[in-house]
Parts: structure tokens; C-alpha cells; sequence
């Protein structure tokens, strides 16, 4: 299995658009589908989880709606908004931008100063 990684402050919502990108999904759903891709290197709260997902859907990032879980259960599902969508582009470009700096910094070798 593989280790538990710490969550940035600001990454939730990234991870939970990327998510939800990939298709409709009830609030437990998306907390799957983040350890899921992740590797089960991200395991979300739902206490952080639902909070956020209330956020964005106040912020016009996500729309809900109610329907029937897998297990027959009445469940909110979210989709991206086309809001959403253009968050998730930026906030991923921005991320890329930091993890590339990040990394450049990790690399660097002594003659390299």
C-alpha cells in the first residue's frame, strides 16, 4: 500500500474539480475516486470533503442535483459547471507551474550554483 501524503492548503478543491471532471459523482464518490487515481496516496476527510464541496457549488464551480446511489441510497451528485471548467484549467496550469519550480529546486546539484 502505498504511503498517505499530506494535502497542500488549496489543493481540495483542485483534486475535487479534477475529479468530478472525469464524470457526475456523489459526495462519498468523489472522496473514492480522489484515493482512487490517486493510488490511495490521498485520503480526503469527509469533514473536509463536504464542506468544500458546499463551497464550490455556492461559488457556481459544481451544480447539484439529487438522484440514487449504487446502493439505492439518495444521494447529492455533482457535475462540473462550464465555471468549473475553466477553474480546473487554471488551477491545474498553476499547479503544474509550481510543481515544475518545485522540482527544479529539488534537482539542483551543487555545481549547478
Amino acid at each position: 500500500m502505498a504511503e498517505q501524503a499530506q494535502l497542500l492548503p488549496g489543493t481540495l478543491d483542485l483534486l475535487i474539480l479534477k475529479a468530478v471532471s472525469l464524470g457526475p459523482l456523489h459526495g462519498y464518490g468523489v472522496l473514492l475516486r480522489i484515493e482512487q487515481i490517486s493510488g490511495k496516496t490521498l485520503l480526503i476527510e469527509q469533514g473536509a470533503l463536504y464542506p468544500a464541496l458546499f463551497r464550490l457549488v455556492r461559488q457556481g464551480f459544481l451544480k447539484a442535483r439529487w438522484g440514487t446511489s449504487d446502493n439505492n441510497r439518495r444521494a447529492k451528485f455533482y457535475e462540473l459547471t462550464s465555471a468549473g471548467r475553466k477553474r480546473l484549467f487554471e488551477e491545474a496550469k498553476s499547479w503544474n507551474r509550481l510543481a515544475s519550480a518545485v522540482a527544479c529546486v529539488l534537482g539542483a546539484q551543487p555545481e549547478e550554483v
